[in-house]
């Protein structure tokens, strides 16, 4: 699984001179994030609160599984990049205090939200998906005082980022864009981190909700971030460098499928690219970075490129993303359980599933952010 943007929630420095191309690449990836999970539903790579379509052993599974295995090289680590991009200016212009003040209204209360209401709500719709009673199940989760932070793991894993910074905060130096020696570095160094990270912690195991053996990339973009908190804009990769870790990202992205393939030919079984002193969690450990670098470079320029102003429609879109994301794992179960016994292909119901449950989620957090005091929060 994957999952909470809060960045998303990133404090507004100046919001006169906001950069909508940011707002426009948050909005977009979060839409992919109710996409991700709605996969998983129907038999992709993760973990979710619900499946319909157990994963492996069909073509559509073996394709969402990539989808999703694509998306989990970049899209939270994209988040934390940006995250850290706005933070030094959030402590500069609101001090330590104030900081960490609007931190804990933005990311922890959505946070208990979800971990106490939301997340509760959702086991108890699917539950009625694997013919349980809905009530039941709530109370009993209740009564229990079980917590489910689900995809706000990422509220969480922020609001630690946040108290680090705040207390080992140094002046940021004015840097340049890395050279290509230091994203390959960096590169190296977070695929070697995750290997042993995951060797202890295997994808799918977490500590506090929290994946760690994906953090080593977290910690490092999220670090780069605030690094970059002196430039005018993130996107600010030569047009050479870019178009280098492009190709790099092209030709890293069909490494894990015919590692894959390869591994079933080879050793008669799947690939545990989960963790691990096997091959396919080294390959899978470094296959991360490099394709992820490309990938957020890309979609910085061209976001920036091509949707730097926006209308209204735009606007709203972004300004609501992040009550979407909290809110997407109600109607990403809801709608999977309202039509669980139509006969229909995997791949068409992800398809429909969640491009209803997006739909809803937005709207949704259209009519919450008119609720007063609510925009504070979301």
């Amino acid at each position: 699984m994957s999952v909470a943007e809060a960045t998303l929630a990133d404090p507004v420095v100046k919001p006169a001179a906001r950069d909508e191309s940011l707002d426009a690449l948050k909005a977009a990836t979060t839409l992919l994030v109710v996409f991700h999970h709605t996969a998983i539903t129907y038999g992709g790579a993760g973990d979710w609160f619900y499946r319909e379509v157990p994963q492996g052993g069909t073509v559509s599974s073996d394709l969402l599984s990539l989808f999703n295995t694509v998306n989990q090289s970049w899209f939270m680590g994209l988040f934390f990049l940006i995250a850290g991009y706005f933070t030094p200016r959030a402590v500069e212009r609101r001090g330590v205090a104030g900081y960490l003040k609007e931190r804990a209204l933005r990311l922890g209360l959505p946070l208990l939200a979800f971990g106490f209401v939301i997340g509760p709500v959702t086991v108890a719709l699917a539950a009625v998906g694997r013919g349980k009673h809905f009530t039941p199940t709530l109370l009993y989760l209740w009564r229990h005082g079980r917590f489910l932070p689900g995809p706000l793991w990422f509220a969480e894993a922020l609001l630690i980022f946040a108290v680090l910074f705040a207390l080992v905060r140094r002046p940021a130096p004015v840097i340049g864009f890395p050279s290509n020696s230091m994203l390959l570095a960096a590169a190296l160094a977070v695929g070697l981190s995750a290997f042993c990270v995951r060797l202890i912690f295997p994808v799918g195991a977490t500590v506090l909700a929290m994946q760690l053996g994906y953090f080593p990339a977290y910690i490092l973009l999220f670090a780069s971030g605030c690094a970059a908190s002196s430039w005018p804009t993130l996107d600010a990769a030569p047009d050479a460098q870019r178009r280098l870790w492009r190709n790099i990202a092209w030709l890293t992205f069909p490494v894990i499928p015919l590692t894959a393939i390869a591994w079933r030919h080879v050793a008669g079984a799947n690939a545990d690219f989960s963790g691990g002193l096997n091959v396919p969690a080294l390959i899978y450990a470094f296959w991360d970075p490099f394709l992820a670098w490309g990938v957020i470079m890309v979609l910085l320029y061209r976001f920036r490129r091509r949707l730097s102003s926006r209308g209204p429609l735009g606007r709203a879109l972004g300004r609501c993303a992040y009550g979407a994301y909290v809110l997407h794992p109600l109607f990403v179960v809801g709608v999977a359980v309202a039509w669980r016994d139509v006969a229909a292909l995997p791949l068409a119901k992800f398809l429909v599933t969640g491009s209803l449950a997006a739909l809803a989620s937005w709207l949704a957090a259209y009519v919450c952010l008119k609720t007063p005091g609510v925009r504070r929060v979301l």
